[in-house]
C-alpha cells in the first residue's frame, strides 16, 4: 500500500508532466490517476491565421498546434503584484484552492497575519485528497492571489509572505 506522501507525490509528478494518467497497483491495491485533459478536443480544427514569425537565434519555433508550457514558478506573478522584498508561496499541485478548512470557518490567514513556517495557510483539494500547504518562511501575509474554491495550476501564486 502507499502512503499518503507517495500518493501525493505521484499526484504532483502527473501534474507536473502533464501527463494523460497513471495507474499503479502494489500487494492488492490499485491507484489510477487521471491527468488533467484539455478542454479543448484534440481533433478540433486549428483557423488558419498569419504565419508565425521566424524564430530568433536560439528560441525554437512554435508551432500553431503547439501549446505554450506554463511559466516556470521563477517567473511568477508581475513584479508589480509582490511587494518588494516578499516571498511567494507557489502552489505545489493542480486543484482547487480553499482559505478555510470548511465553508463556514474562519480562513486560515488573512493579509496581515503572522505565519511560521510549517504553518497551514491553506488547501489545495486534487482528486478529492486535501493537501494542507504549508508556509516556508516565518513572516507576515501581504497578499493572496488566488480566490477561495478556485482551481489553481501548478506553480501558480499564492501568497505573498513578507520574511519577519
Amino acid at each position: 500500500m502507499l502512503t499518503f506522501e507517495q500518493i501525493k507525490e505521484l499526484i504532483e509528478l502527473v501534474a507536473a508532466l502533464r501527463l494523460d494518467g497513471l495507474e499503479v497497483e502494489r500487494s492488492g491495491f490499485r491507484l489510477k490517476i487521471e491527468g488533467q485533459r484539455d478542454s479543448v478536443p484534440a481533433a478540433a480544427p486549428v483557423p488558419a491565421g498569419p504565419a508565425p514569425a521566424p524564430a530568433r537565434a536560439g528560441e525554437a519555433a512554435a508551432g500553431p498546434a503547439r501549446k505554450a508550457p506554463p511559466p516556470a514558478p521563477e517567473a511568477g506573478p508581475e513584479e508589480s503584484e509582490v511587494p518588494e522584498g516578499a516571498h511567494v508561496l507557489y502552489s505545489p499541485i493542480v486543484g482547487t484552492f480553499y482559505r478555510a478548512p470548511a465553508p463556514d470557518a474562519d480562513p486560515y490567514v488573512e493579509i496581515g497575519s503572522r505565519v511560521r513556517k510549517g504553518q497551514v495557510l491553506c488547501i489545495v483539494e486534487a482528486m478529492k485528497l486535501m493537501n494542507e500547504i504549508e508556509s516556508d518562511v516565518d513572516g507576515t501575509v501581504v497578499k493572496v492571489f488566488s480566490h477561495n474554491a478556485q482551481p489553481v495550476e501548478f506553480g501558480e501564486a499564492l501568497f505573498a509572505i513578507q520574511p519577519a
